[in-house]
């Protein structure tokens, strides 16, 4: 174990979830304002959000943290494709699609204004997003149609709710699949009577439904499932970007490559995550330096192994929930039913936080942070360790200053 994960856990050492999503992406919260006031009411003083495809909430987010005391850890969410491995049929951290990598970046800083290279990578995203979401919604409502229930939404209107629901500019909704099944769901259920759900849900998905008529999250999730994958009548195949273009974006943005690993989360382990060993060595060959883990998804002694073997190899590791259900969890995480998450594993997520809050503070005042524009160290140490070290306690400084800063303004 490295020497960090020794240490006795400080009293004072604040609750930190490095991975929520804020509105208007697909999330538990309503507002930018709600998730970080949970936050604070629950004890979390470092509190990370992870979008796709939009950052402008950013500032909503920083202006409610510093509010309330939270200190904010911008970064962001893609999903790239390794043709190599779709090839192979080997599953990387999405359990149902081989080759399908999700990929994060932290403490990103250059989202506000974006360099010209940033916004070209970006926008390619936007794009193929933008123009797979209208073709789903244009089948969603075809399917609906063919049983004689004009739904009567296209991805304009949807983004419209969107927007509505959480009271932002339509300019910041991109929309995703839960967006849409959202949206099919509430039409639906305004326009047909509760005991003429069932029958009429059975026509569209050619099979009796299993959710119950009034349990609206339910009926969402099964309009994903019976309607929206892959073999389904509205499945519409994804376009990703490969794993390099989303690579150069993290880094366009100024943020840190990281690697959110699923572990037990899928049953079984997907390939490319099943020996921990060969997973650490194939992200450091790609020049990520970071791990994720949503430890809801974990066993506490799953979570254990992978967390020490890949801070024991170099790698800084981070935590959070995700929020990316309608399901209000408590912002602190823990693992699978509730588990606790063991204290020295706390403690490496703890300190993983400190290396963002740090890289994100050097590099907002122009200075090298925990890497470069290259993805490459951007200071000189003599170990992976010593340089987690070294960021570490700049940024438990950093936080301590800000959390200082909040308490003389009376928050």
């Amino acid at each position: 174990m490295p020497a960090t994960a020794d240490r006795d856990a400080p009293a004072d050492r604040p609750r930190v979830n490095a991975h929520i999503h804020l509105p208007p992406n697909f999330t538990a919260f309503e507002t930018t304002r709600q998730a970080v006031a949970l936050a604070a009411e629950q004890g979390v003083r470092v509190l990370g959000a992870s979008n796709y495809y939009d950052y402008a909430v950013y500032a909503d987010f920083a202006a409610e943290a510093g509010a309330r005391g939270v200190f904010p850890l911008f970064g962001l969410e893609i999903i790239s494709l390794i043709d190599a491995l779709v090839a192979q049929g080997v599953k990387i951290n999405d359990p149902g699609n081989p080759g399908k990598m999700y990929v994060c970046g932290k403490g990103i800083t250059r989202f506000d204004p974006m360099t010209d290279t940033a916004r070209q990578l970006l926008q390619v995203i936007r794009g193929n997003d933008s123009a797979r979401m209208r073709e789903v919604t244009d089948r969603l409502r075809a399917v609906f149609a063919g049983v004689g229930l004009e739904i009567g939404l296209d991805a304009e209107a949807i983004k419209d709710r969107v927007a509505a629901r959480h009271a932002c500019p339509r300019g910041r909704v991109y929309l995703q699949e839960r967006h849409v099944a959202q949206a099919f769901q509430e039409v639906f259920f305004d326009m047909v009577p509760e005991d003429g759900r069932a029958a009429l849900l059975e026509r569209v998905y050619g099979v009796p439904p299993k959710a119950r008529p009034d349990d609206a999250v339910a009926v969402q999730n099964e309009i994903r499932s019976q309607l929206l994958k892959a073999g389904k009548p509205a499945f519409v195949p994804d376009t990703f970007v490969d794993f390099d273009h989303a690579y150069r974006l993290i880094l366009a943005l100024g943020g840190i490559p990281c690697y959110p690993t699923l572990a037990d989360g899928a049953t079984p382990i997907c390939g490319y995550e099943e020996d921990v060993e060969r997973l650490i060595a194939d992200i450091q060959a790609r020049g990520i330096p970071a791990a994720e883990f949503i430890p809801i998804r974990n066993t506490p002694g799953v979570l254990t192994r992978y967390v020490r073997a890949m801070r024991d190899a170099g790698l800084f590791v981070t935590a959070g929930t995700e929020h990316n259900t309608l399901d209000l969890l408590p912002i602190a995480p823990t693992c699978l039913d509730g588990a606790p998450i063991p204290e020295d594993i706390q403690e490496i997520f703890w300190e993983g936080a400190c290396v963002i809050a740090a890289h994100q503070s050097l590099t907002m005042r122009g200075e090298p942070g925990f890497v470069d524009a290259e993805g490459r160290p951007s200071r000189v140490y003599s170990s992976p360790n010593e340089r987690i070290e070294a960021f570490r306690k700049v940024g438990e400084a950093v936080i301590a200053e800000y959390q200082q800063g909040c308490a003389a303004r009376g928050v």
